[in-house]
């Protein structure tokens, strides 16, 4: 006797359809297209939303749409009197994702300092071989600015700068980027640790960094920078065990090689 054969529903196997693409989004691609092609540069105006409307034969609230959401890319922003601008903020758009997704835990600041050991340790000869004069001026310049700083947040930016004018170094604009995206968790970390550390530790190391690399001295330099980082770790284990910032007996906790920094450790304790 012959099985009986399942007759295939209507539908049934049938590939899923793609999402259909919306009138913004196919307005926005047309809008970036238009800027290549027209080889429009920052600081250039888009036609009115009038004018896209006509060229692209769009709704009205349809172009402001779009407009919104190339604005949330970070690719125009929005001025009065003068419309929709080019402009390149598509790292602010990329910070403030990043930004709102972290929280600060122990394990965001494992990894983070975890990335930021890979590339600022691991970039050493790089960073060395091309430190220049105007560098180390510029360096000193901005690591002034931290025991001058009017708060604790303004220290922490400039200390969020030395770093990254270090890695600029690299000469690697994609390395600089991607760094550049975990500022805001960074500086959030930073403040946490001079809120309780202080500012005159954080500038100290940073100086010694600095003395390295005008002698090209690749071992202190990777010496220093591990025990820089490796500090934000205690300091963090510490805080998070405590429930919240903590101090040592002093009052303050210093960094590696700082008279009544973590440890207890001195200058000599900690030089390469």
């Amino acid at each position: 006797m012959a099985e009986p054969q399942l007759r295939e529903q209507p539908g049934e196997n049938a590939p899923t359809p793609a999402r259909e693409e919306s009138a913004v989004d196919t307005l926005v691609h047309a809008i970036k297209g238009f800027i290549q092609e027209n080889n429009l540069q920052i600081g250039d105006a888009l036609p009115s939303e009038r004018e896209l409307g006509e060229r692209f034969d769009a709704a009205r609230n349809t172009v402001r749409e779009a407009v919104r959401t190339l604005k949330a890319y970070g690719v125009v922003d929005v001025r009065p009197k003068v419309g929709a601008v080019i402009v390149n903020r598509h790292m602010d758009a990329v910070l403030d994702l990043f930004s709102f997704q972290l929280t600060m835990n122990r394990k965001t600041f494992i990894d983070i300092q975890g990335f930021r050991r890979l590339i600022e340790v691991g970039s050493v000869d790089a960073i060395v071989e091309a430190a220049g004069e105007a560098d180390i001026a510029a360096l000193t310049r901005i690591n002034a600015a931290i025991p001058a700083a009017p708060s604790v947040h303004a220290a922490a930016r400039s200390d969020f700068e030395f770093h990254r004018t270090l890695l600029a170094l690299i000469g690697n604009k994609t390395v600089l980027d991607v760094y550049t995206t975990m500022a805001p968790i960074m500086i959030r970390l930073m403040e946490t640790g001079k809120e309780t550390d202080g500012l005159q530790g954080t500038f100290d190391t940073h100086a010694r960094i600095i003395d390295a690399l005008r002698r090209r001295d690749r071992l202190a330099y990777q010496y220093l920078m591990s025990a820089h980082l490796d500090h934000g770790l205690r300091y963090i284990d510490r805080s998070v065990a405590n429930g919240g910032p903590g101090r040592n007996a002093a009052g303050t906790a210093g960094e590696p090689g700082v008279a009544g920094g973590a440890g207890g450790q001195n200058e000599e304790e900690t030089q390469p």
